[in-house]
């Protein structure tokens, strides 16, 4: 590819009143005011008007940041890009930045709290309205996991130097929600100080997912799957009370090692992975590997009552001796054992192989850092919290769009979906007394836009 002129023969001129710079927007707000977001934040978010009126229309406000974060914006000025050509045309009631701004600083965590009742709903309704996650009511998994994302400035509340170290991060924990068929969509954020320990508020936390969750029709079989710094009774007990299953890595220990070594060698199962897996402890790729089972009762130091028998599954995968003499084979093999406490209804290598299907949270946390979560763009705590649980909406409106679009955008990523379906330049035009939104000729991914257009905006009933 090469220029077709001679870089003077080139100019630019901003004078175009009629371009849309994400034509796309307008069957995604379509969707948004489908499933009723504009009416639940202004039924639920009720912030007090001061003043300046930072909490007045805030349904106006929220469908502002969330149109902006369905773009990619990660600070509260990109979204100036939403008022830019005709885009007033299309779209009523968008706010400036600065009036964006002054409404996320007005939040506390009572609203935070009534903004996370609204992400719970419109996650249901896009659940029941889409293909969002198909299967859920047969088998579904509730991931959870913390992140850390750096931040500048010392004036930033709740900003610490914690696991990243010289680092000043804050620390939100997430909770996906996927099913076997489906890419997962976001159950429940929380933000965090930067120095709470990983497992903070775990317990709480795993049972709204798991609520989430079943409001939005998993009405099977549920399993939280989680790494080892949620390994504790609290976490386990959520799950019990929900009637959801659990999958967690365990950390090795006297008493694990030991159920580990009562294991009879004859029943190690040997197995073969066709999709060769990174070692979490070695960064080894691995392809082979043995699988085995025992009983085994954890959190034998609390009460008797809190104590929790299920299942030990334990991968173990040969250890490479790379000081083995020429010439002589290993005299005993050495093995890392990776065990699972789980009580899953599955069979023994069924429920291994899910577990390992917990990584997929990692590609939701990858989405978010390469979109809103790049930044926690305030100074306040409470107005970066509300802002990653918008972010947690946005994420979920683009995945119900791809699910929309068509096979293949319901398993992309949301930066696949924002560049085939969102960032359409258009032009816009009137006839008949109706707008008309003129696309690019040979736009690659057209049948995939005009099904997300016309499942948001069917024709008028004859």
């Amino acid at each position: 590819m090469q220029s077709s002129h001679a870089p003077s023969a080139v100019s630019i001129v901003f004078d175009e009143a009629n371009l849309v710079a994400d034509a796309g927007l307008v069957p995604l707000v379509g969707l948004a005011e489908r499933v009723g977001l504009p009416e639940l934040v202004a039924g639920r978010v009720r912030i007090e008007q001061a003043a300046n009126s930072a909490g007045a229309n805030a349904a106006a406000k929220v469908m502002s940041l969330v149109a902006a974060m369905c773009t990619g914006a990660d600070s509260i000025d990109d979204a100036d890009r939403l008022r830019v050509g005709a885009a007033a045309r299309l779209f009523e009631e968008v706010r400036a930045p600065s009036t964006l701004g002054s409404f996320l600083r007005a939040f506390t965590h009572g609203h935070n709290r009534q903004l996370h009742s609204v992400h719970r709903e419109v996650l249901a309704r896009l659940a029941a309205h889409t293909l969002l996650l198909p299967g859920v009511d047969k088998v579904a998994f509730v991931d959870v996991d913390p992140t850390h994302r750096r931040v500048y400035g010392h004036a930033k509340q709740g900003a610490e130097v914690g696991r990243l170290k010289g680092q000043r991060t804050l620390h939100p924990i997430l909770a996906t929600l996927s099913t076997p068929l489906a890419r997962p969509v976001v159950a429940a954020v929380r933000l965090r100080r930067g120095k709470a320990a990983d497992a903070r508020g775990a317990g709480p936390f795993t049972a709204e997912a798991l609520a989430a969750a079943r409001q939005a029709g998993a009405s099977g079989t549920v399993v939280m799957r989680a790494d080892s710094q949620f390994y504790n009774a609290d976490v386990v007990a959520a799950c019990r009370r929900a009637g959801a299953r659990f999958s967690v890595t365990v950390r090795m220990n006297p008493h694990v090692a030991a159920a580990i070594g009562r294991i009879p060698e004859e029943a190690w199962t040997a197995i073969h992975y066709p999709d060769a897996f990174v070692d979490p402890d070695t960064g080894e790729l691995v392809s082979d590997a043995e699988v085995a089972e025992t009983e085994y009762t954890a959190f034998t130091s609390r009460k008797k009552a809190e104590h929790i028998t299920a299942r030990l599954i334990v991968r173990r995968v040969r250890r490479l001796n790379t000081e083995e003499a020429a010439g002589q084979g290993e005299l005993f093999p050495a093995w890392r054992y990776h065990p699972i406490f789980t009580d899953s209804p599955f069979a023994m290598l069924q429920a291994e192989h899910q577990h390992r299907g917990h990584a997929v949270i990692e590609q939701v946390i990858a989405d978010g850092k390469n979109s809103a979560l790049a930044h926690l763009p305030s100074g306040s705590f409470q107005a970066n919290a509300a802002w990653l649980t918008l972010w947690a909406i946005a994420h979920n409106l683009l995945r119900a769009a791809g699910a929309l679009a068509g096979t293949f955008h319901a398993k992309a990523t949301t930066a696949t979906i924002r560049t085939h379906l969102i960032h359409v330049p258009a032009r816009l035009a009137r006839t008949a007394r109706k707008l008309v939104l003129h696309l690019p000729q040979r736009w690659p991914w057209q049948h995939a836009l005009t099904d997300l257009f016309g499942a948001t905006h069917p024709p008028p009933a004859r």
